[in-house]
């Protein structure tokens, strides 16, 4: 993945916001956020801006699937200051959609995420239904 377009970077473009305190345990032999511990703080925000979307109510018989996330490192974060995760929808399919993250450390971008999710129903994909679509158009980025 290239680096995001600088426009992508805005953390003020995106409809959800999520504090994540860093622990000792996430720094490396280098001294900086590991990027095992970046992933995982991704995730965690990830599942958190879903919920927020009431996607486990919402999507009724249909459940998400992650089918791919894509990471760029983009600098060194470190401990013990806080991180926060920036979540956004970027484009929707007929079956999929996909989320954008960025990962910011005192008002700098550390990390940039794209995570592409699958609408599933009957272990296959199937198309999203109009009230989830709706939802999803809510929480896209800002312009």
């Amino acid at each position: 993945m290239a680096r995001p377009d600088a426009a992508l970077l805005d953390a003020a473009r995106y409809p959800f916001a999520h504090t994540i305190t860093t622990r000792f345990a996430d720094v490396d032999p280098n001294q900086h956020l590991n990027n095992v511990a970046l992933a995982a703080m991704m995730e965690d925000a990830r599942v958190r801006f879903n919920m927020s979307m009431g996607s486990a109510v919402k999507i009724g018989e249909r459940r998400a699937m992650v089918a791919s996330v894509a990471m760029e490192y983009l600098s060194q974060g470190h401990f013990p200051d806080p991180v926060t995760v920036h979540c956004a929808v970027e484009r929707v399919g007929n079956s999929s959609w996909t989320v954008i993250q960025l990962l910011a450390q005192n008002g700098r971008a550390v990390a940039f995420a794209r995570s592409a999710l699958v609408a599933i129903a009957d272990d296959r994909p199937t198309p999203i239904a109009e009230d989830y679509r709706q939802i999803l158009a809510e929480w896209t980025l800002k312009p």
